[in-house]
């Protein structure tokens, strides 16, 4: 049987080898991470890396993300530390899912502490925005006609949940789908996703089914909804900078 983590644990191996860098943190980031995958998913890696002290001082400017792989298995690509705690800075919901992915690869003592004090920066606002953006976006270019893929009710539903525990909770939600949808929902609502979900798992990816009314209801009444709060919302960025840049010295072994 093929050994799925092992084979991801190799290619980060070599992507610090051959890329000259230090691997922090490794995670599950897409269907397999929320619990919902179907027989053909791929893997979504994605991993924060370290350069060494003086790469970030160098006037030749480095590029901050490595794009590994891509193909019908794979897609592999991970972000600077730098980048990230700058995107972590401005409340960016994407870092915060690979944080609380539960599918861990690697992870190190250093990304341990450093998150701890990234967790300061996430935003409600930012996080709202976010997921409500991805679910229009989904919702707009994918759920309009009279057949969909259930995968991408998928990509409508879960963000609008997170938006509804962030809303209930003041809190970053949880990446896993089924966790989501232990929060108070309509009897009615939890009994088509749960039906569709059944079926999901049987089918591929991109098999095409007739839409389902009330999930369809939920997913535009939510969207009009967190529109709304979303944009009325006052900005609560934590502007300091001053946590961040003392992890990140401390990680290349710099005096602040």
């Amino acid at each position: 049987m093929r050994n799925i983590r092992q084979e991801i644990q190799d290619k980060l191996a070599e992507i610090e080898k051959r890329k000259k860098v230090q691997v922090l943190y490794a995670v599950e980031s897409g269907s397999r991470a929320w619990g919902v995958e179907s027989p053909d998913s791929d893997y979504d890696v994605r991993f924060i890396y370290v350069r060494e002290a003086k790469d970030y001082l160098s006037l030749q400017e480095k590029r901050d993300v490595i794009e590994w792989q891509l193909d019908e298995v794979w897609d592999i690509n991970g972000w600077d530390l730098k980048k990230a705690l700058v995107q972590f800075h401005r409340g960016n919901a994407t870092l915060f899912e690979w944080a609380g992915s539960p599918v861990i690869y690697k992870t190190t003592k250093e990304w341990e502490e450093i998150y701890q004090c990234c967790r300061q920066y996430f935003s409600e606002k930012a996080a709202l925005y976010h997921y409500y953006g991805t679910a229009n976006g989904t919702y707009q270019q994918y759920l309009q006609g009279d057949e969909v893929r259930y995968k991408k009710y998928i990509y409508a539903l879960r963000p609008l949940l997170a938006c509804l525990y962030v809303e209930n909770n003041h809190a970053i939600p949880p990446v896993s789908f089924e966790e989501l949808l232990r929060q108070e929902l309509p009897r009615e609502l939890r009994d088509e996703i749960d039906e569709m979900l059944v079926k999901k798992a049987k089918s591929d990816e991109k098999d095409m089914h007739p839409r389902l009314p009330v999930i369809q209801r939920f997913i535009e009444d939510e969207l009009a909804r967190y529109g709304r709060i979303a944009k009325d919302m006052a900005d609560d960025r934590n502007p300091d900078w001053g946590d961040l840049e003392e992890g990140f010295f401390k990680i290349l072994g710099i005096s602040s």
